[in-house]
């Protein structure tokens, strides 16, 4: 078992406020769960009550692209699925790595040794701080240690106290500190990261896991944004071919949503299901992801 520090590169922190992101989020929400009716402008605008016009402006800034583009590509996601046969163009996605010309930033990637016992410690002698932030997609949960973001977690569903919950299981044995002041810079370079925006230095991802889960989260890591891969993809990167349901076990566990991409696994049919974090979300965030990724090409 290992614990392993990520390094994603950050930027400055700009002048916005994080609770900007709240319309954002809640439009996305929307959007992803009424796709099919095409709801308009001043549909969507009503719901998070501002005029369209306003609304209009705030979503493109927030989300970097327009509410329209965004339902597009929901609207996309769900032709691809109902057209695709088989994995060869989402094997030749996974293949591109993370040279793929829609990438903006690099990963960096240090290691350092946790011995069994550390692992099955859960956490002791780690202080968490944590807090509640607005994001483009919605509520998060984000928990730091002094190694960096050790937790994120889509909050809208079941309440704070649920997720608060869930994040204290996994890290069991660790002290735990609200304290939303720290995280509100990590979090706007999450989001940042989350958008495909440019960053500078490194946001710093403290993982732990099994030996096996490191290799399945660090193959995560290499597929393109706006791309996705199968299960199978990931088990033959990682050299075990046969290990589909041990890869997506692995999939599963991943403690930091959207920043370690976990959302990208989808079946060889072009079927997404079994998301921690609801398969709404996970069609929402590929939405986004496809609209900014073709936006940039």
């Amino acid at each position: 078992m290992n614990n392993v520090t990520h390094m994603i590169p950050e930027t400055a922190i700009g002048a916005r406020r994080l609770d900007g992101y709240a319309p954002v989020g809640r439009a996305i929400d929307f959007l992803a769960a009424h796709a099919g009716d095409q709801p308009t402008l001043e549909d969507t605008a009503a719901f998070v009550g501002l005029s369209p016009a306003h609304f209009q402006r705030v979503f493109k800034a927030g989300a970097g692209v327009s509410p329209k583009r965004f339902l597009q590509y929901l609207a996309a996601q769900e032709a691809k699925r109902a057209m695709n046969g088989g994995e060869d163009v989402l094997s030749a996605s996974f293949s591109a790595g993370l040279s793929g010309s829609s990438r903006l930033h690099d990963l960096f990637l240090a290691a350092e040794a946790m011995t069994p016992g550390d692992y099955r410690r859960k956490g002791e002698g780690l202080e968490i701080r944590y807090g509640f932030i607005e994001g483009p997609l919605g509520r998060v949960l984000i928990g730091a240690t002094d190694k960096g973001v050790c937790w994120m977690s889509f909050a809208e569903e079941g309440g704070e106290i649920l997720h608060l919950n869930e994040m204290k299981h996994d890290w069991s044995a660790a002290s735990f500190i609200e304290d939303e002041n720290r995280i509100a810079p990590l979090a706007e370079n999450a989001f940042s990261f989350a958008l495909n925006r440019k960053l500078g230095e490194p946001l710093r991802l403290h993982v732990r896991g099994t030996n096996f889960q490191l290799k399945v989260w660090e193959a995560l890591l290499k597929i393109p944004y706006g791309a996705c891969a199968t299960y199978g993809d990931i088990a033959r990167d990682i050299g075990s071919p046969r290990a589909n349901r041990a890869v997506g076990a692995a999939v599963g566990a991943n403690l930091i949503s959207v920043l370690i991409p976990c959302h990208r696994v989808i079946l060889s049919s072009g079927v997404i299901h079994n998301y921690r974090w609801g398969v709404a979300r996970k069609k929402a965030v590929l939405a986004m992801e496809g609209a900014l990724s073709s936006d940039a090409g």
